[in-house]
């Protein structure tokens, strides 16, 4: 099953980010290897588009539980990046494959 894991940013949690950046790519990268990962990126400032306010990832996974359980291993949440992340399942529509 699909699901959505929106997360958001704590404050001042930039350099944080940068530094956690490779691990948490390489934790995507696995998904995407195995061919459950649909989409993944961080949510950019309006004002500043090298700086970000969260990220959206929709990849598939057995449960809710999985899903939460993949979520909280990311380094970002490790590093302080994520101060919250709302997980919820997803169906993907658009566009047909």
């Amino acid at each position: 099953m699909l699901f959505m894991l929106m997360a958001t940013d704590a404050d001042n949690s930039h350099e944080a980010r940068i530094k956690a950046r490779p691990r948490h790519l390489a934790r995507l990268q696995e998904l995407q290897a195995q061919n459950r990962l649909v989409l993944a990126g961080p949510n950019p400032l309006p004002d500043d588009e090298t700086r970000f306010s969260g990220s959206l990832v929709i990849a598939d996974f057995e449960s809710l539980d999985e899903a939460q359980a993949w979520a909280e291993q990311d380094p970002y949440v490790d590093a302080g990046v994520y101060e919250e992340i709302l997980i919820r399942p997803f169906k993907k529509v658009l566009p047909d494959d």
